[in-house]
């Protein structure tokens, strides 16, 4: 089967993953060369070692545009969040690790529930095409969703329009609120986004290998390992 996969996965003799450079949970670092760190690129490593092959990381300032190399099978894997709109045209894997989608508010907001944001009237900053994005474009009724790109960049959106919510992962919301004055995070979540591994629709065989993989690492313990080795424990959890 690995002769298979290869085939699939490394036709050009290198594994090329995919990595999105926007999650600053699972790209900790960048070495001086621009080689990317952190779980994501480890992940990409592990998956080539397996398959005897050098890694090569293909590196992206947006996740929307790490689904499109997907997509276009300008990489052969990509680590990013499972979405139903991705997966049109992306084959995922199970997820691997998951991370909490919640909103940041402004300490005087009335807002102070989940279910209260849905409202006529409310402007929810969002980073543009990021996995909440496309859940909230299609479960919102009323609010309506102001994009940025990049999460900095939607954070400076939020505050400087003064809009009325700030979507996003808890983790990085946290640090928002800390450089916020008056703001608050509410309790509970929308989504929990859930990070996995993409290839092309036309590699079933290498589907299955992914997916194997991906089971094989939270039962024995790599995911938690990247988790802790890049001091992401606790802002990150192991998919069940």
């Amino acid at each position: 089967m690995i002769e298979q996969v290869r085939a699939e996965l490394a036709s050009t003799g290198v594994l090329r993953v995919g990595v999105n450079l926007s999650n600053i949970l699972l790209v900790t670092n960048r070495l001086d060369d621009g080689t990317p760190v952190g779980i994501s690129p480890d992940m990409g490593a592990a998956i080539a070692e397996q398959l005897g092959v050098p890694v090569e990381y293909h590196c992206f300032e947006q996740v929307g545009l790490t689904a499109d190399a997907i997509t276009n099978a300008n990489v052969d894997i990509g680590l990013i969040a499972q979405e139903a709109e991705r997966a049109k045209t992306i084959s995922f894997t199970d997820a691997y690790c998951e991370i909490e989608g919640t909103y940041l508010v402004r300490s005087e907001s009335t807002i102070q529930t989940m279910e209260e944001v849905d409202q006529p009237g409310i402007r929810i900053a969002v980073s543009n095409r990021s996995a909440y994005d496309l859940f909230l474009s299609r479960t919102l009724k009323n609010a309506k969703l102001v994009r940025a790109q990049g999460l900095p960049e939607t954070a400076a959106m939020f505050a400087k329009e003064n809009l009325e919510v700030l979507a996003g992962l808890r983790p990085a919301l946290i640090d928002n609120a800390k450089a916020i004055d008056g703001s608050r995070i509410l309790d509970g979540r929308y989504m929990s986004v859930k990070q996995a591994l993409g290839t092309q629709k036309k590699n079933e065989i290498s589907q299955k290998f992914l997916q194997a993989f991906v089971e094989d690492a939270r039962a024995t313990g790599v995911v938690q390992g990247f988790i802790d080795r890049h001091k992401v424990t606790g802002k990150l959890t192991v998919a069940v």
